[in-house]
């Protein structure tokens, strides 16, 4: 059982849990994940670990709560315990020997892009943060991106709050005026990632996406994350989540990612009943 010691409500979708789990503490990095489980119900979902605090023995999850699981998850409260949490999980991200990185994160995915950024920014290497969200009231994490990037750029789909537009518009304008970026970091919608990795290669930059497909295990045993990378399967949990932006199959990856909506809805209609809310 891993105690909750803080929750915040980043948003009306979007929730932050401080958990003590002192082991994994010890060893997470950047780019690497948790399988987590709430009571008998819950389901096994990878989270990516937001933040950690080795000295506290501290871990920190954010989570949209959009499905059974999470939503079981998003009803907990400080002072209760989340059933399992396994970890860490994957393959650190590769974030020494660059020159300026660009770190690119959409939604929730901002709350992956985070931590490499403040990796990077506390390394001493110079690094522009770029966020994009659909409107200012589900920007999350603006202050922690500001504080752990040399230059943070927010994009909201509406301009309700900083440019009008797209990550890749901000990221474009940024290369054309001489950014000269030696690596690009994409975390967020599949679309978004694509999106990212269809600028980056007409300027040759070597680009990083953090993928997330179905994941049940987290240890490579059940292939229900495998990707096609490079036209190689790839296990995203034992061979990621990073993988070669410019490479990755995003077509089928959209496709797999669809492929148990309708399991997905039945078992949040059941959750919605337990938990009596619409």
């Amino acid at each position: 059982m891993y105690e909750i010691l803080k929750k915040q409500e980043l948003n009306e979708t979007t929730t932050l849990l401080r958990l003590f789990a002192p082991k994994i503490a010890a060893k997470a990095l950047p780019g690497q994940f948790v399988i987590v489980r709430t009571g008998e119900l819950g389901e096994r979902i990878p989270l990516t670990i937001e933040d950690y605090d080795r000295q506290a023995g501290t871990i920190q999850i954010v989570f949209q709560k959009v499905g059974a699981g999470t939503m079981l998850l998003g009803a907990l409260n400080e002072g209760d315990a989340v059933t399992d949490v396994a970890g860490p999980l994957g393959v650190p991200t590769h974030l020494d020997g660059y020159r300026k990185v660009a770190v690119v994160g959409g939604g929730v995915g901002c709350a992956i892009a985070y931590p490499q950024a403040k990796y990077l920014h506390e390394q001493g290497t110079p690094v522009d943060l770029i966020a994009g969200f659909r409107n200012k009231d589900i920007i999350i994490l603006e202050e922690e991106m500001r504080a752990a990037s040399d230059r943070l750029f927010l994009a909201t789909d509406d301009g309700s709050n900083g440019c009008k537009g797209f990550v890749t518009d901000l990221l474009r304008e940024q290369i054309e005026a001489g950014a000269d970026y030696d690596r690009v970091i994409a975390i967020g919608p599949v679309p978004m990632m694509r999106a990212v990795s269809n600028l980056t290669k007409e300027y040759n930059i070597p680009t990083t996406v953090s993928l997330n497909p179905i994941m049940i295990d987290g240890t490579g045993m059940c292939g229900g994350c495998r990707v096609t990378v490079g036209g190689k399967v790839k296990f995203a949990c034992v061979d990621g989540p990073d993988f070669d932006g410019h490479e990755v199959d995003f077509d089928e990856l959209m496709k797999r990612n669809g492929s148990y909506r309708a399991q997905e809805a039945e078992k949040k209609d059941h959750v919605c009943r337990l938990l009596g809310v619409k």
